[in-house]
């Protein structure tokens, strides 16, 4: 579940679900009938009374207990438990798994991705372990198979269809057992579970990458991406800065964009002809303005601006520490002064020739773990830059959008 609102929804929707859970883990158990204890355990051990167990008394006269509420109400690792016991077939009557599959399954959709640190991986075991274990007792009559290996290997093809992992999850559950008889088994049911998965759909991980449009780079270039080169998806326009600029030009691109870097091109009178001078970031930038070091004629002060800022004043700052462009007052007459950016400015930017194929510029964009990736031409007498590749210059759809013919042409 993900919802673009504020802090006050979010909070009001993670109360929201804890009330629904809360009344779920509480409210169905009374749906169960009280089951007496068996015979062959003792007095102590059924029914469990003020601590964890299989057996919990949930409002049930002495020597029953509620089957519901052994899974309901019992820690998350003895719920697990419960369900992977071995020897305990009559333990759980269908209908009380059929209840827990379903709250659990709809309780971990409903769950998963609200503000809460919560995952996955335990509600899709619970989902699976009961779902095996209905099925073990479904065939109770045609098979020897004890349901606690049902739930085994009910667990072990849900994680394999929702995570898509195999060798993680295949040492995870036998760690779980103990038992490396049950290998083959559940590398059996983890391989055909995921191949299955495969064949509709990616990963749920994957899926919330995408549904949250965050810009994930895979380790290898799409096969389209060698019919292009590196200028063919630059995005523009492409705002540049003198090496000495106007504090009003900076004013405006910073409210006119959200562009986190910024190329600064030296010009004539300061050198010979335009050359790319470096990249110099947004934070820097907020940060130099605000120390408003500003001359009235175009003139380097770089000197004076060392003197005024220290290092880590332009170091990274934490979430939500660093300057905002709403916390800058710049006065109207400031506007018209100029400002050097020479000291902030990285000279050394990586750098490509636009006509590099773009399947190599996003290997190295990714294996270098840049940002920005400057983009400059082959030929002289062009402006010395040609534009800047981000993350999403090299996702599928920004590429796609602009060549939906590439895909076809490499068929």
């Amino acid at each position: 579940m993900y919802c673009r609102r504020g802090p006050i929804f979010k909070v009001l929707l993670v109360a929201a679900v804890s009330l629904l859970t809360s009344c779920c883990s509480y409210g169905l158990p009374w749906l169960s009938h009280c089951i007496p204890c068996p015979s062959y355990l003792e007095a102590d051990r059924c029914p469990t009374v003020g601590r964890s167990g299989n057996y919990k008394n949930f409002q049930c006269p002495a020597g029953h207990y509620n089957d519901l509420a052994s899974l309901f109400l019992n820690t998350n690792d003895d719920a697990i438990r419960n369900l992977f016991s071995s020897g305990t077939s009559k333990e759980f009557h269908l209908s009380t798994l059929l209840v827990f599959f379903v709250a659990i399954y709809c309780l971990g959709i409903i769950t998963y991705g609200i503000a809460v640190p919560s995952g996955l991986f335990i509600p899709v075991i619970l989902a699976g372990a009961s779902y095996g274990r209905l099925v073990g007792n479904l065939l109770g009559a045609l098979s020897d198979l004890d349901t606690g290996l049902f739930a085994l290997l009910g667990a072990a093809s849900f994680l394999g269809g929702t995570m898509r992992m195999t060798v993680s999850l295949c040492v995870i559950l036998l760690e779980l057992t103990n038992n490396l008889l049950m290998l083959p088994l559940v590398m059996l049911v983890l391989l055909i579970s995921k191949t299955v998965a495969d064949s509709f759909n990616q990963g749920v991980y994957d899926q919330i990458v995408k549904l949250k449009g965050l810009p994930y780079l895979e380790a290898h270039a799409e096969p389209y991406m060698k019919n292009l080169v590196a200028s063919d998806v630059v995005s523009g326009p492409l705002i540049t800065f003198s090496g000495v600029e106007k504090v009003g030009n900076i004013m405006h691109a910073l409210h006119l964009t959200r562009h986190n870097g910024f190329p600064v091109i030296d010009e004539p009178p300061l050198t010979p002809a335009p050359e790319l001078c470096g990249l110099v970031l947004r934070s820097h930038l907020l940060v130099l303005l605000k120390g408003k070091k500003f001359t009235k004629q175009k003139t380097m002060a770089g000197s004076d601006i060392m003197r005024r800022f220290k290092a880590h004043d332009f170091a990274k700052a934490g979430s939500g520490k660093g300057v905002k462009l709403e916390d800058l007052d710049i006065k109207e007459e400031e506007m018209e002064m100029f400002v050097d950016l020479h000291p902030i400015t990285n000279t050394s930017p990586y750098t490509v020739v636009e006509t590099m194929s773009l399947a190599k510029a996003a290997v190295l964009f990714r294996q270098l773990a840049l940002r920005h990736l400057c983009v400059v031409p082959k030929t002289p007498g062009r402006p010395p830059i040609v534009g800047i590749l981000t993350r999403h210059d090299f996702m599928p759809e920004h590429v796609l959008g602009l060549y939906p013919h590439v895909v076809n042409r490499h068929k």
